[in-house]
């Protein structure tokens, strides 16, 4: 009986080499690249880490600036230095709103504290402040001379400075017609919310100042936060780039 033999097998029977990366073409170039865009994106995320951590730093830092001004608004508002000021040059008011000759309530209660001042002998001098919109019969300054004169302050002793329409150009203009006089301690009257800014102005513009704001202020409540509110974002701004370019 004949025996089958098996035909041999063509394919030669060996190991099985593993293909190196630079035989297959491009491989190379492809990690190169994939290497490099890890990279990047590394080098990206660490930039963008950079940058959030300085906002968040300046942020940090404006905000401890602010709260500071705030607080420094709100205890100066509650202060009252005529005592430490006298006897000083003068008693310098700041002006707002008045109805044709009459003083609006808020410029009232800032002129009856400066008839207690002046009876108290604060200072021989009062300086009333303020300017008038174009249909205005009268002037803010006006108005409190004669506010003050009906009572009990003598005309002689009012100095009027009847242009400035902010408060820097008020107490600047004040400055000066004191200056001519050769006074410069003053003390400031003004709405507690005010009193701070008031002060680093006088300050400004070359005067010794002192303040003592009107305890009866009718601007109260909410309307004095929110005020304080924007008041601490103009002390904080004013001593960076000056009270004149508020």
């Amino acid at each position: 009986m004949a025996v089958m033999v098996p035909s041999r097998d063509p394919t030669p029977v060996g190991t099985i080499r593993p293909i190196a990366r630079g035989e297959i073409a491009g491989v190379d170039d492809l990690v190169d690249f994939t290497d490099e865009r890890r990279a990047a994106d590394a080098r990206r995320r660490r930039r963008w880490q950079v940058v959030r951590r300085s906002v968040g730093a300046v942020l940090v830092v404006a905000l401890a600036y602010y709260a500071i001004s705030l607080t420094q608004v709100f205890l100066t508002g509650r202060s009252d230095q005529a005592a430490e000021a006298s006897p000083a040059d003068a008693i310098v008011v700041l002006g707002a709103a008045q109805y044709d000759g009459r003083p609006s309530p808020q410029l009232a209660a800032r002129l009856d504290h400066v008839v207690t001042l002046y009876d108290q002998g604060v200072a021989p001098v009062v300086v009333v402040t303020g300017g008038k919109q174009p249909e205005d019969r009268f002037t803010e300054a006006e108005s409190s001379a004669q506010y003050l004169v009906d009572r009990g302050v003598p005309a002689e002793a009012i100095v009027m400075e009847s242009t400035g329409r902010t408060t820097y150009e008020s107490l600047s203009g004040t400055a000066d017609l004191l200056g001519q006089r050769g006074l410069e301690r003053v003390v400031v009257v003004t709405d507690p919310y005010h009193a701070l800014r008031s002060r680093l102005t006088a300050q400004d513009v070359g005067l010794t100042a002192y303040v003592s704001p009107t305890p009866s202020s009718v601007v109260r409540g909410g309307s004095a936060a929110r005020r304080q509110l924007a008041e601490a974002g103009a002390v904080a701004l004013g001593r960076i780039v000056g009270f004149d370019h508020l």
